[in-house]
């Protein structure tokens, strides 16, 4: 084959690209999620609550309520579940904590891991100021005031003199 075979084919290959749909090209979207039916309104409230309060652990900043990933699909049938089985709140969060770790909480315990995310800016903003502190003492002890000489001060006496004459 020589290349005035090869172009056409190329440009065939190209144009079903951009011909294909979109849709398919993003890949395999999740799959509608089923209605839930909870036996009680308590049941559907705590669902709720968990499902706003816990974390997609594959989107940026979503709750699983907000996300369409498949896997926050997964955990959001995996929650109902619990729910629906009669699991506390706290019980569902700790399966999720134990699965995923505290990035799936919104709003992370303090503990040793953390204390960087908690006291981080408090650490940061004490150190800015330090340095922005010692910065300003060393600024301030480099400018010392020396002596005027005798000629400085007989000029500043001039000009003082000269400045309450032109007011009076």
């Amino acid at each position: 084959m020589t290349a005035r075979h090869w172009i056409p084919a190329l440009l065939c290959l190209g144009a079903l690209a951009l011909a294909t749909p979109t849709h398919l090209a993003a890949g395999p979207t999740a799959p509608p999620s089923e209605p839930l039916v909870f036996e009680t309104p308590e049941q559907e409230a705590r669902y709720q609550k968990l499902v706003r309060e816990l974390r997609c652990t594959v989107c940026q900043n979503q709750n699983l309520i907000e996300s369409n990933a498949p896997l926050a699909s997964d955990l959001r049938r995996q929650i109902s579940l619990m729910v629906k089985d009669g699991a506390e709140t706290g019980e569902v969060v700790d399966y999720m904590v134990a699965r995923y770790g505290d990035f799936v909480l919104f709003r992370p315990p303090v503990n040793r891991t953390t204390y960087l995310l908690w006291y981080g800016p408090v650490i940061l903003l004490v150190l800015g100021l330090s340095v922005l502190g010692l910065v300003l003492w060393r600024r301030k002890s480099r400018v010392t005031s020396a002596p005027l000489s005798a000629d400085e001060e007989e000029r500043l006496r001039r000009l003082l003199d000269e400045d309450r004459g032109g007011q009076a």
